[in-house]
């Protein structure tokens, strides 16, 4: 599976991509807004053998992509819950290594991948869990359509610490409707 951008390639997240995966993974300022920070190269090794679907679009399982430039070198990943309560509805997350923030990256990877979940899998709704204090993947979202559906207060507990989340959400029929108004 590989979806392709202007200057991005996407594919499955292998343990070819461990260790440039650890490497921004482990980095406390590209993680400081995720739940999820590995402590040593076997986490990563651990994660993506153990915790990534083999194929895309199975339900209850999440699906990784690794954010590639064109140049073979890995910036990021981007991970999809396809939840399993009725496949329609899936749940996107990502993350950049913090060398390559404020270059539109993760927009352009959230583009192709809301593509082909809208167009492709034909999929109903996609959510984005966002810490509130994130406000670059907030403006993020917004500006590609979603629109703010939750705040839940002290929701997720990470690092030791209760912490808020918000809840972002675009139906096909709003992805298709904005769509075209994007520039590509």
């Amino acid at each position: 599976m590989e979806l392709k951008t202007k200057r991005l390639v996407l594919q499955k997240l292998e343990m070819k991509h461990a260790e440039s995966f650890f490497k921004y993974r482990s980095d406390t300022e590209t993680n400081k807004y995720q739940g999820w920070i590995p402590y040593a190269l076997e986490d990563c090794q651990h994660f993506i053998k153990n915790r990534i679907a083999e194929q895309i679009n199975q339900p209850g399982t999440w699906f990784q992509f690794a954010i590639i430039l064109e140049s073979d070198e890995m910036i990021g990943d981007f991970g999809i819950h396809f939840i399993k309560e009725d496949n329609q509805q899936v749940e996107i997350g990502c993350t950049i290594n913090k060398e390559y923030h404020h270059k539109e990256y993760a927009k352009e990877a959230l583009r192709a991948v809301m593509d082909y979940l809208f167009f492709d899998l034909k999929k109903h709704r996609v959510t984005a869990s966002i810490d509130p204090e994130n406000l670059a993947s907030i403006k993020m979202v917004e500006s590609l359509g979603f629109r703010k559906e939750a705040h839940f207060r002290e929701s997720i507990l990470l690092n030791g610490s209760w912490v808020d989340d918000v809840i972002y959400a675009i139906l096909a029929k709003e992805w298709h409707a904005f769509r075209p108004l994007l520039k590509d």
